[in-house]
């Protein structure tokens, strides 16, 4: 039977369509753990309280969590001191902030290149019955190796209401191409008190 023309246009653009690099990606999402429990600390504390913690990871990396003063900063790498010299170990928000112990480690055929952490930033100038600033939510994006690992982009957890959707959209669509220190950090969604404050 002979073939018109256009079944064969159309067959040739279906299957190119199918071949593309796009579809030949599958996202996936997985998750650790950052707990204590989970973690080991490094050394013991220092005379001011802070602490260095490395908790395991995907794909042979670790996950830093250093705190000090109140304030944490979050790195990844193939062991701690590679963590440490990431620009993510240097990326901390000015008011007192914690980090949740879930790690949504972002993937593409398997290989880790992003993770999406919920962050506790304090507002003080809202405060609760006891006095203490009340917390304000938000997910940082982070890109991972190959090349530096720093924030790539910042949600609101409080004004969106699809904060996780957004962010695993963010991670997907430009954390992989996202150069640290030439790229600004990208506020993902609605603007909110958590966004304002994690500005440095």
């Amino acid at each position: 039977m002979k073939r018109s023309p256009q079944l064969i246009a159309l067959a040739a653009a279906l299957l190119s369509s199918l071949m593309s690099p796009a579809n030949a990606q599958t996202f996936s999402s997985s998750y650790t753990s950052t707990a204590p429990k989970d973690c080991h600390t490094v050394g013991k504390p220092e005379s001011d309280g802070s602490t260095t913690q490395v908790c395991p990871g995907k794909s042979g990396l670790v996950v830093l969590i250093s705190e000090g003063d109140l304030r944490e900063t979050v790195s990844v790498g193939r062991n701690r001191e590679a963590a440490a010299k990431e620009p993510a170990a240097e990326a901390w928000f000015g008011p007192f902030n914690s980090t949740g112990h879930t790690v949504e480690w972002r993937a593409v055929d398997s290989r880790p290149f992003a993770i999406i952490q919920r962050w506790l930033i304090a507002d003080n100038n809202v405060l609760d019955k006891t006095g203490n600033p009340i917390t304000k939510p938000m997910l940082a994006v982070t890109r991972l190796p190959p090349g530096p690992v720093c924030h790539v982009a910042h949600i609101d957890g409080q004004a969106n209401r699809n904060a996780n959707e957004l962010a695993r959209q963010a991670a997907d669509e430009f954390a992989r191409d996202f150069k640290c220190g030439k790229d600004e950090v990208k506020v993902i969604g609605e603007r909110g008190r958590a966004v304002e404050l994690a500005k440095r």
